[in-house]
């Protein structure tokens, strides 16, 4: 959260009291707090400490670039050198180039959607160049929003539970668990769900779990999310995740720290995803594949039709670095309860399961990747809603969609069924 002296100075001004205050003895000046209206503290010594670390950090995640591309959202994407990606910062990664592509897991057929332009970044036809992989430039209020620096890019450390929701995360879910899981793949749909609270998202993924879950818990993560506090709007992208600690001191968002490689110059994870699904009209998903390379252990991901995004290297995980226990699909919102009442956060589409194709959201096609890297039917899929007055969940199974179900729902309406 940005403090309230950024709220009510300008920069150049702030940047001034902060040159002068470095100089002389530590002070404090009464300011106005736009977003409080009260009195709060100045502290020239601490501001200019986290300005500076929030320029260092900018200058680690933003590398150079050989070509910046302006979206029509206002994003920029930084076409950067392939091997000088955030990724190559990791002790064990310097010096190196990404991997060549694995083979796909046996029975994979890509869907037929093309990845050309699902990205809104991409609509003015302008792309990176090959050896270069598109990277969305992290701005100065992009870390402003969150709680510190050194959270920034990280999800809530939290406890997570597949029975029951933990620390405000309420999940609409589908998984397998009791098997060895080398991979898992699905076809979901997406939307643009209303998010009140700029600390709340609404996501739609899949989860490769491992470990138990407590502090051990290591996942791997793919999909769309609304999260403003992250992104500073309220539009669906394409996201990454992954963590070793149950989200505590390591892993990140997209890019946002050494880990993931990518490997591809057409794809900007974090980006705005476009077209989207409309209410009674059409539809648009993507898929999403994520497996282990068999050979060399990384856990690949894979867009749509047959599109290699790039991989998570098997050294960062602990139990991840053999196998999968659990695959989930579905999706996740963060209820902070603001007045004290359930969040008003759609998830989803922002309407309940029971009403069908067109208006909730789906997942399907569901499967598993097995211990002979080959692709197959989601076994025994359980469906859990955590809060299942604000957002259910149905599952089903047929000749065209395979395992499949609707989830979601609005959140807190006037109804009562969400409180």
């Amino acid at each position: 959260m940005a403090s309230s002296c950024h709220k009510s100075l300008p920069i150049i001004v702030l940047l001034l009291l902060l040159a002068a205050a470095a100089a002389a003895a530590a002070v404090t000046v009464p300011v106005a707090s736009a977003a409080a209206g009260n009195d709060t503290t100045f502290r020239p010594g601490e501001e200019l400490r986290r300005f500076r670390r929030i320029k260092a950090h900018l200058k680690r995640l933003n590398k150079p670039s050989l070509k910046t591309i302006q979206s029509p959202d206002g994003d920029l994407i930084d076409c950067v050198q392939a091997h000088l990606q955030p990724a190559f910062d990791h002790p064990i990664l310097k010096g190196t180039k990404p991997l060549e592509p694995p083979e796909r897991p046996r029975g994979h057929n890509p869907d037929a959607m093309s990845d050309d332009v699902f990205q809104l970044w991409r609509s003015s036809g302008e792309t990176c160049p090959d050896g270069t992989v598109p990277i969305r430039r992290t701005k100065e209020e992009d870390i402003l929003r969150a709680s510190s620096v050194k959270r920034f890019g990280r999800k809530p450390a939290v406890t997570m539970r597949h029975d029951s929701e933990s620390n405000g995360h309420e999940h609409a879910v589908g998984y397998v668990v009791g098997d060895q899981y080398y991979g898992a793949k699905a076809s979901l749909n997406v939307w643009a769900p209303k998010v009140m609270s700029p600390s709340e998202f609404s996501l739609s993924q899949v989860w490769v779990i491992s470990g138990s879950f407590g502090t051990d818990l290591n996942t791997i993560e793919a999909g769309w999310q609304v999260s403003p506090q992250l992104y500073g709007d309220n539009s669906p992208r394409f996201f990454t995740y992954w963590t070793t600690d149950a989200y505590q001191a390591t892993g990140c968002y997209n890019l946002l720290c050494s880990g993931f490689i990518q490997t591809n110059s057409m794809i900007a994870i974090g980006a705005a995803i476009s077209p989207i699904s409309t209410l009674d009209g059409g539809q648009f998903d993507i898929s999403l594949l994520v497996w282990k390379d068999p050979n060399h252990g990384n856990w690949w991901l894979e867009l749509g039709s047959g599109t290699l995004v790039g991989y998570w290297p098997s050294f960062l995980f602990s139990h991840l670095s053999e196998h999968a226990s659990m695959v989930q699909f579905g999706g996740e919102i963060v209820n902070t309860q603001p007045q004290g009442q359930h969040t008003a956060t759609q998830m989803g589409s922002g309407h309940y399961a029971d009403e069908g194709f067109g208006r909730a959201s789906y997942f399907r096609n569901l499967q598993v990747v097995d211990w002979d890297n080959s692709l197959v039917p989601v076994p025994n899929l359980r469906v859990l809603a955590d809060h299942p007055g604000c957002y259910d969940i149905q599952g089903g199974i047929n000749g065209v969609w395979g395992n499949y179900f609707y989830y979601g729902g609005p959140g807190r309406k006037d109804d009562d069924r969400c409180s």
